[in-house]
């Protein structure tokens, strides 16, 4: 049974940092690409960022990047995503997620991603 543990996430002011964590097991961690997505209150669940098996290859939203850093761990079975400067619009409930395509690239649609973790609140106050 595959799982996906996220921790890390809380209350912060705006320009604040946190870095999420989330914790596989259950499968051969390594032999997967991994994504982190977010929703918003009302909003649909979007992409945030994602990283390939073996770590060299990432992908980012737009408006996250140069502020977030995704980064994986495969001897921890751990992938991370370190969120700094951040902003209101911030705000949600950050989830994980396993890709089970293989695809060499990273895919930043929900389709590909078969096993999720409960999530992870970000609140950041203006």
């Amino acid at each position: 049974q595959v799982q996906l543990v996220e921790s890390g996430g809380g209350l912060v002011q705006a320009g604040g940092s946190l870095r999420l964590s989330c914790v596989a097991s259950g499968s051969t961690f390594s032999d997967y690409a991994m994504g982190w997505f977010r929703q918003a209150p009302g909003k649909e669940r979007e992409f945030v960022a994602g990283i390939t098996w073996s770590g060299l290859n990432t992908r980012y939203t737009n408006s996250v990047k140069g502020r977030f850093t995704i980064s994986r761990d495969n001897g921890k079975d751990t992938v991370f995503l370190q969120v700094n400067s951040l902003k209101a619009q911030d705000t949600a409930v950050y989830y994980c997620a396993r890709d089970r395509s293989g695809h060499a690239l990273v895919e930043d649609t929900t389709e590909p991603y078969d096993y999720w973790g409960q999530g992870t609140q970000g609140t950041v106050s203006s």
